[in-house]
């Protein structure tokens, strides 16, 4: 970065600084579908990528019409620690970009710290975000309500107007820019329009052009 435009780059973890998206989507999906509910992975990425687990737990019961096996979660959290400790990689250039950086950075996830110990840890990236890591069970509400920005800008010490957002799904992207933040949207697997509907600033295809992104003055959308 030539110049400080941010005083804080906050990351979202699943999907920016993790390749986990498919991973778990995957894995989801079958067991909904072993449940008897007809949904493929796009479905996963239209309806779920990017909400909390509560969140999807009241999605699923609403469309089997009934609870969910008490057991559901554990299953799902015990299959995806599994498939993510063999699968997974970190997002391709985002460790050039972190190397990159000039101003502080950290993580803000829907998910828990459990899961970002695990994705973190299998990747390498987790020395990285040793003390930055903020995830939605400390605060309220989960995105698109800002509530996890606004509580990692407040204990990182920086105004939520100097803080850059960097998302991958519409329900980040909202939660980031009812922050009153600076909102990047990454575009490799989520389509840019729909990143830009729900207000991105920028959006990009490249983990390594974010650094020069981060840096440019400009504001408009691109």
């Amino acid at each position: 970065m030539n110049k400080k435009r941010f005083d804080l780059v906050i990351f979202d973890c699943d999907g920016v600084l993790v390749d986990s998206e498919l991973i778990t989507n995957r894995i989801f999906v079958l067991m909904l579908n072993e449940l008897g509910l007809p949904l493929s992975l796009d479905d996963m990425f239209e309806q779920f990528v990017g909400r909390s687990m509560p969140q999807c737990v009241a999605i699923v019961t609403g469309l089997l019409g009934r609870p969910l096996p008490e057991d559901f979660e554990e299953k799902f959290q015990r299959r995806s620690r599994a498939a993510l400790k063999s699968e997974l990689k970190a997002v391709a250039g985002i460790e050039t970009v972190l190397a990159a950086l000039t101003v502080p950075f950290c993580v803000a996830s829907s998910g828990t710290h459990e899961k970002m110990q695990t994705t973190l840890g299998a990747t390498g990236l987790l020395p990285q975000f040793a003390g930055k890591m903020y995830s939605v069970t400390e605060v309220a509400r989960s995105k698109p309500y800002p509530d996890v920005f606004l509580h990692a800008a407040s204990r990182q010490g920086v105004a939520p107007a100097a803080c850059a957002v960097v998302e991958d799904t519409p329900t980040g992207v909202r939660a980031g820019v009812a922050a009153g933040m600076t909102v990047f949207g990454y575009c490799a697997l989520t389509p840019r329009a729909s990143l830009i509907a729900a207000g991105a600033h920028h959006t990009f295809e490249r983990m390594r052009d974010l650094p020069d992104l981060l840096a440019e003055p400009s504001s408009s959308r691109t």
